[in-house]
């Protein structure tokens, strides 16, 4: 579904996919409160993430360290930061430094729990990347290496906080329900592993194409960019 490209239909777009997200819940089972939707902001001003926030919503994602690191001091220091897929480890300082509002990282850096332990800020919650679909160009874990680094960050980091496990699906969603199946999988193994009930390991899967698909599998975090900001524009990223 597009979103407006003008800046008023924002805060339109956002109650739709609210709305969307309830729908979805009530089919499996749940109340909204248990999904967490993350407003991805990526290549948006911040005048925009501005109308989101004044409507009321608090969480938001950037896939780009210096995109972030430029707009959270613009921004409410109540907002809950979450940096969505790889980080470089030459990053980390900066991405950590610059945002004390992080709440969450999907997706884990070599340097993550050193950087967090030197700059002596409170515990991060982190979200372990697992690559479903395959794909090279994709970061992330093969499915069969999920346990061994949730066991890692777990038990090993003790800056880190081990919330769950997070994939990022084909750009056509021709892969969604495999995606789906396998992440499902993987938190069942990883649970398993770690003596962890199911419940307490989030699931960050579902984007502006799939996620009711996602909320009714049993997501707990959906990533939503377009469909609350409009098409994004690339043109300042290259």
């Amino acid at each position: 579904m597009a979103a407006p490209a003008v800046e008023g239909g924002v805060v339109t777009a956002l109650r739709a996919v609210l709305h969307r997200v309830r729908l979805a819940a009530e089919r499996s089972s749940r109340r909204a409160d248990d999904v967490r939707v993350v407003a991805v902001s990526k290549t948006k001003p911040v005048s925009l993430i501005n109308q989101v926030y004044d409507a009321g919503h608090r969480c938001f994602g950037e896939n780009y360290v210096l995109e972030i690191i430029e707009k959270a001091p613009q921004l409410p220091e109540d907002i809950e930061w979450h940096f969505i897929g790889h980080l470089q480890s030459n990053k980390v300082k900066a991405l950590l430094t610059a945002v004390p509002n992080l709440a969450m990282v999907e997706g884990v850096a070599n340097t993550l729990d050193r950087v967090v332990s030197n700059i002596g800020r409170q515990l991060l919650k982190v979200l372990v990347q697992v690559n479903t679909s395959g794909e090279a160009s994709k970061s992330g874990l093969r499915p069969s290496e999920c346990v061994d680094l949730s066991k890692h960050v777990k038990l090993g980091c003790p800056n880190l906080e081990f919330s769950g496990l997070m994939t990022i699906g084909m750009p056509d969603y021709t892969s969604t329900p495999e995606n789906f199946k396998t992440l499902l999988n993987c938190r069942t193994e990883v649970c398993k592993a770690l003596g962890m009930a199911e419940s307490q390991c989030e699931l960050s899967m579902g984007m502006s194409g799939d996620f009711e698909q996602a909320i009714e599998v049993g997501s707990t975090n959906v990533r939503i960019g377009s469909t609350i900001f409009g098409p994004r524009d690339y043109s300042k990223k290259k």
